[in-house]
């Protein structure tokens, strides 16, 4: 199989390792796989590598921001939530006087950290 392996990949591009798999885990590259499973970088990788990198220097974004984005992509629901999260606006609960409305959301939100914790 022509290509290059993750190391040699990694040293062409200037993405450590590290990156290269986290890239590949946010399904932003598919590098072939060698019978035992080794990566190989082809042509077409290292095109999309270089791309990507120009991408973040263009937009000033971080390599999170396009996982992000594929995940828009990738999951309709969470697109639509998010679309419906940026158009609500906050409001007052329904028997929680103005008041106490900062207390309340504050109690909410230590419930939430305690339970998570």
């Amino acid at each position: 199989m022509d290509g290059l392996t993750i190391n040699q990949a990694a040293a062409t591009t200037g993405w450590s390792p590290r990156m290269l798999r986290y890239i590949e885990s946010a399904g932003l590259i598919e590098p072939a796989r060698t019978p035992s499973g080794y990566r190989v970088f082809g042509p077409g990788e290292l095109q999309r590598l270089r791309t990507l990198r120009e991408l973040l220097a263009r937009f000033d974004c971080g390599l999170g921001d396009v996982a992000f984005a594929e995940r828009l992509r990738s999951e309709p629901e969470l697109a639509r939530e998010l679309g419906r999260w940026f158009e609500e606006r906050a409001s007052r609960p329904e028997g929680v006087p103005s008041s106490d409305w900062l207390r309340f959301e504050q109690e909410k939100h230590e419930r939430l950290l305690a339970a998570t914790g």
